[in-house]
């Protein structure tokens, strides 16, 4: 399908790594930063505070053209019109929330297994979100890691944009580009950063020079 680039820094929020800080504050200073989509993330907030988060978020990213993403909740996705949302394996499947949201809607589907990789051969959405690449204290109910060569091995076979996830950073984000991801999702190299302004734009400056080495090739 792919009717939506994904290229770039993904942000995935998570507020228990912002140190106290508002999590609009950190996200403000991520795509201040560069961050090309945002997703986010909330397993603890009830569905009215939910909404209530995401409509503060959208207005935050419309002001610079990133799209927000919705982890998981179809139905928050739909109130707030948020630009798609993010799906996984146990999560509604993808054929009903394209139903529901829309041709125009952006879908990103997980996938932790190889025959999760087979079945998404079949799948109209936008990208495969590969997780985990590297081994995270931010998801622990996935079925193993990936590594760099089971990045390599679906981009080899895959049709769909790869958004690398698990444990990218500054340090591996290069490493994703160059085995094949289109874009690098980080959660605590922001979130869990300081300066998360200062870290997205650092994010993005690795993954442009990355970008462009590999375009070379």
């Amino acid at each position: 399908m792919n009717r939506f680039k994904i290229s770039g820094i993904y942000l995935v929020t998570d507020r228990g790594l912002c140190g106290g800080r508002p999590l609009e504050e950190v996200v403000l200073a991520a795509v201040k930063g560069g961050v090309r989509a945002v997703q986010l993330r909330e397993k603890e907030l009830s569905t009215r505070q939910f909404i209530s988060e995401a409509l503060k978020i959208k207005d935050i990213v419309s002001r610079f053209g990133v799209p927000l993403i919705i982890n998981d909740r179809v139905d928050v996705a739909l109130a707030v019109q948020a630009e798609g949302v993010h799906l996984g394996q146990e999560d509604m499947p993808w054929d009903l929330a394209r139903k529901i949201l829309g041709e125009k809607a952006i879908i990103g589907l997980s996938v932790e297994t190889w025959d999760d990789v087979t079945k998404a051969e079949f799948a109209e959405v936008d990208y495969l979100g590969v997780s985990p690449v590297f081994p995270t204290p931010t998801k622990t109910d996935t079925k193993g890691v990936w590594g760099l060569d089971g990045l390599r091995r679906i981009r080899s076979v895959s049709r769909h944009q790869l958004v690398a996830i698990g444990g990218m950073n500054e340090g591996n984000a290069a490493l994703a580009i160059e085995a094949g991801a289109d874009a690098i999702a980080v959660v605590s190299a922001i979130c869990g950063n300081p300066d998360p302004f200062g870290a997205a734009k650092r994010l993005c400056e690795v993954f442009t020079r990355a970008y462009r080495s590999n375009a070379n090739e």
